[in-house]
């Protein structure tokens, strides 16, 4: 008998896959206070089976579905990474963003995340996209990566235009690949 996923006789103790329809969907405010607020304060080590720690910008974006957390390996729209801060950006510069193919570029206006509870500002979030080639004369790919840190605790609450100290030594990742989808219309004549 072959041995599936969808056996409920499997004995197989493999904790690496989730059940079938389930899917590691977390909000903004959970990345945020849950999972890098957990790293950032050195607790929890098990969220490093969902979301391990990369620095995503030594691969190309292609590369990066294969080195997701465990449990979350198999999906094929989002993967989840922790990326250690570089030191220039610690320091108040600019990071390089630079892979060997491309380079990521961020897109719009850095956004907030808040707290369900009472609508503070608990981080950061900016959204990039992957450009393959240098810039300027890089070419639009379909990644596209958004970009979480955490403020620190014990902040007063932020006013929408300034986000205080965040916390630099983690961000926290979500990748995506955004897969067009096209619409035919069939007319009879």
């Amino acid at each position: 008998m072959e041995n599936n996923m969808y056996d409920n006789n499997n004995n197989n103790n493999n904790n690496n896959v989730l059940p079938p329809g389930y899917r590691f969907y977390p909000t903004e405010e959970e990345l945020v206070e849950f999972y890098l607020r957990n790293k950032l304060d050195g607790k929890r080590n098990d969220i490093q089976r969902v979301i391990p720690v990369v620095n995503i910008y030594h691969h190309n974006p292609s590369e990066l579905p294969e080195m997701a957390g465990e449990v979350i390996k198999q999906d094929t729209e989002q993967w989840f990474f922790f990326i250690p801060i570089q030191d220039r950006e610690a320091k108040g510069g600019r990071p390089t963003r630079l892979t060997t193919q491309g380079y990521w570029k961020a897109t719009g206006t850095p956004g907030f995340v808040y707290s369900s509870n009472n609508n503070r500002i608990i981080g950061g979030k900016r959204t990039m996209v992957f450009y393959k080639g240098r810039a300027p004369n890089g070419k639009k790919t379909q990644w596209k990566m958004n970009e979480y840190k955490a403020s620190t605790h014990g902040e007063p609450s932020l006013t929408n235009n300034h986000i205080t100290n965040l916390k630099v030594s983690f961000a926290t990742l979500k990748i995506l690949v955004v897969l067009r989808t096209f619409r035919f219309l069939y007319h009879d004549f």
